[in-house]
């Protein structure tokens, strides 16, 4: 490996160590970017090679443009707030129901809306929904966001963004993408309750109160809810039809939020300043370190292992890559671990059984630890906003519980059918 090569992986290592641990309590994106910059600085990257990786994140940009505006215009409206008081009413004061409606919440928005959304959207609504319960202990159900995200991301095609990067251009129809992923995502959603709950089973033994009024919902929040509901059709028409969502999506929240300013005759400031921006910066950052790893032959390493592993033997190649991949994404978040992942086997040609192991690593491997998906990034930025936070190593701590026995077992399904 040439000293071109090493310097590039330093720098994208260092970068990627700064968006994952945030010394100095800077944003993320500060050290996405800086590792850009360093790459065209130092001429491992060509600036036209930068901006071509830059571009290719539009469709990202565009799909979380879209689901940031929702959410911002949700939270104003306090769509939250009324969604947390009549999942608090109907839990009747038992934590353990609460917890399963929350679950069950969770596993719907990210099916019809995606992870980033859960993570985004619903992070907001569970943080109103334990401080209206009056919990003692809210950390059971906003780890609920994270998890569930990730576990939930590959029922459907739109469930994670990451689910396109992986086929490309070669996205399965529906009708092919549910018995190829159906029944492992039961297996993951299940097999991730089960343990989250017996992890935090003496947490669940805490009073909420049960007797709570329930707001009623303004005509402009109830515009929200339809925006959001509305955004769901559209993904799930533009996934059978093949066509990127990240355009309907920003169209979508556009709409939405265009609609209930001229309703509330708002101006859009407030909804444009409540809006997490750092983190188009930081996915950008992110696509030019994967435009330069792949500079470094380091896909072609990747697609060169994969083709020749499957030709000796397919199912335990699924496996490897799969453990490989999902551990990867910790160390480098699922996004360009994706990336990298998706480019190399579609330049294998491997057989479908390790592809399916390939995109479950991706998706479902990040619960092991905070730096492991762009949405558990999105989750801490929404708990930060409600002035809360979750350290690494108690996230890490559950982690190694969770996400293995969901992983095997999600893998094992698609090894058997």
């Amino acid at each position: 490996m040439s000293q071109t090569h090493i310097l590039t992986w330093i720098i994208a290592a260092v970068a990627t160590a700064g968006v994952i641990l945030r010394p100095f309590h800077w944003p993320e994106f500060i050290w996405a970017i800086a590792g850009a910059v360093l790459l065209v600085a130092f001429g491992l990257l060509a600036p036209t090679d930068a901006l071509a990786g830059v571009g290719k994140g539009a469709d990202v940009y565009l799909f979380l443009i879209g689901m940031m505006l929702l959410a911002e215009v949700a939270r104003q409206e306090h769509l939250f707030d009324w969604l947390a008081a009549v999942a608090t009413r109907r839990a009747k004061g038992s934590a353990t129901k609460l917890f399963l409606l929350v679950y069950a919440v969770g596993t719907v928005v990210t099916v019809f809306l995606s992870n980033d959304a859960t993570a985004v959207v619903l992070t907001p609504a569970v943080a109103a929904a334990v401080t209206t319960a009056k919990a003692d202990q809210p950390l059971p159900y906003l780890l609920i966001c994270a998890f569930i995200a990730n576990a939930a991301s590959f029922v459907l095609p739109i469930s994670n963004p990451a689910n396109l990067v992986i086929y490309g251009n070669h996205m399965p129809p529906l009708l092919e993408w549910l018995p190829r992923y159906g029944l492992a995502s039961v297996v993951s959603i299940v097999v991730t309750y089960a343990v989250l709950y017996w992890t935090q089973r003496q947490a669940l033994t805490q009073k909420i109160t049960g007797d709570v009024s329930v707001p009623k919902l303004s005509g402009a929040g109830k515009t929200a809810a339809i925006g959001i509901a509305a955004t769901a059709v559209v993904l799930l028409v533009a996934s059978a039809f093949g066509v990127q969502l990240g355009l309907p999506t920003a169209a979508a929240g556009i709409v939405t939020v265009v609609v209930v300013l001229v309703r509330e005759r708002k101006a859009p400031w407030d909804t444009v300043k409540g809006v997490s921006w750092g983190v188009l910066p930081l996915v950008a950052g992110l696509f030019v370190l994967v435009e330069a790893l792949d500079k470094t032959g380091l896909v072609g390493l990747v697609s060169g292992e994969l083709q020749q592993g499957a030709e000796r033997a397919a199912g335990w190649t699924a496996w490897a890559a799969g453990v490989a991949v999902a551990l990867g994404c910790n160390l480098m978040n699922n996004l360009p671990a994706g990336l990298i992942a998706g480019h190399a086997v579609q330049a294998a040609h491997v057989p479908d059984q390790v592809v399916r192991a390939v995109l479950i690593g991706v998706d479902l491997g990040p619960n092991l630890s905070v730096t492991g998906s762009l949405a558990t990034i999105l989750w801490l930025t929404a708990l930060r906003r409600e002035g809360l936070t979750v350290g690494g190593w108690t996230f890490l701590r559950l982690g190694v519980l969770v996400m293995p026995p969901a992983l095997l077992a999600a893998i094992a399904v698609t090894w058997i059918i």
